[in-house]
């Protein structure tokens, strides 16, 4: 019980609000259009909880991201999304492992409930972006191989999220915007998936509130980056 309060005091009712509204939409979602991919629900519910988190700049939305690339991924191979699969099972729980330990590492004025936001140099910008186009024109042929659903898309979804993955773990605002772009991705992917099986929809409805949540975090850590600057600015007493 003592956790449960703790859980809702430490976010703003702006921020209960909207991840009890992305609950809640997942939930009705997955009563209209599906009733039988229960883990599709508790990956969408997982998924959501930890964006609240992460948005934030908590490391618990690390360790869920763990988990929910775990169930995504399997939710993935059901449609022969290959790419995404590999993607999430490969790279973004290796990267959410990653990050966890990073931001473990650098709390904010010993705050482990937050991050230190981190600010990219331009030379490491540069190296993300060349680094991001390298990986995502290996994984086209890797997905190409495996003869993966809806192909162009997939490896542009590759490409999103390798950059979100690494934003993530050099604890950068931007992670938030380049898991935004993956989200609209996932929301093109998904609808092709249901044109063919219309319990897909459930998944499109998740990632629509995933991007709702990850522009939310993309400010917030705007927030956090410029009262954490002014924090430090201020002389010792």
């Amino acid at each position: 019980m003592q956790a449960v309060k703790s859980f809702f005091r430490s976010f703003s009712k702006g921020e209960l609000l909207l991840w009890g509204a992305s609950v809640l939409l997942i939930v009705l979602s997955f009563c209209v259009f599906d009733r039988e991919n229960w883990l599709t629900l508790f990956a969408s519910l997982v998924g959501a909880t930890s964006l609240i988190f992460c948005a934030k700049g908590n490391p618990a939305g690390q360790a869920l991201m763990l988990l929910f690339s775990a169930l995504y991924g399997v939710i993935s191979w059901t449609f022969s999304y290959y790419g995404e699969m590999i993607t999430y099972l490969g790279m973004t729980a290796p990267m959410a492992l990653a990050a966890l330990i990073s931001w473990l590492r650098h709390p904010f004025k010993g705050n482990r409930a937050e991050v230190r936001v981190n600010r990219l140099r331009a030379g490491e910008a540069v190296f993300a972006l060349l680094l991001t186009a390298a990986v995502t024109a290996a994984f086209y042929f890797i997905l190409k191989a495996l003869d993966t659903a809806n192909l162009i898309p997939s490896t542009v979804s590759v490409a999103t999220s390798f950059l979100a993955v690494y934003l993530t773990f050099r604890r950068s605002p931007y992670y938030a915007l380049a898991y935004a772009a993956n989200d609209v991705v996932l929301v093109v992917l998904w609808t092709l998936a249901a044109i063919e099986d219309i319990t897909y929809l459930s998944v499109i409805i998740c990632f629509v509130m995933f991007l709702a949540n990850d522009l939310y975090g993309f400010i917030n850590w705007r927030r956090m980056e410029k009262r954490q600057q002014e924090s430090d600015a201020e002389p010792a007493a």
